[in-house]
């Protein structure tokens, strides 16, 4: 997915994502590979990792990033770095399916 690119324009780079009743703190690493997140807020607040994702350019400013965490939830964002706003789809470890919509800021 991201073998011609081998760095995303987030890698390095702190993001806080809201929706409606849930907050996150995505760290993402150096690597471009590697994103540590914490939910601040809503009923998963408290859960944090680190996990490997993955991540494709949709159009302008716009990616594609998913990843599975260790509780096995899947997550997929598509994240506007421009305009700030962060689609999620997300499906938690007891099989419940989630869609936000939301903003994204720089921390």
């Amino acid at each position: 997915m991201n073998a011609s690119t081998p760095r995303p324009p987030f890698a390095g780079k702190t993001f806080e994502v809201r929706y409606d009743g849930l907050t996150a703190l995505n760290a993402y690493d150096d690597d471009g590979r590697h994103m540590r997140y914490e939910i601040t807020a809503g009923p998963y607040a408290g859960a944090k990792g680190e996990v490997e994702y993955t991540w494709q350019p949709v159009a302008g400013d716009t990616y594609a990033i998913s990843w599975q965490e260790a509780d096995r939830a899947t997550v997929v964002h598509i994240d506007d770095f421009a305009a700030g706003t962060s689609l999620s789809f997300f499906t938690a470890s007891s099989l419940d399916f989630y869609r936000l919509d939301g903003s994204l800021r720089a921390i």
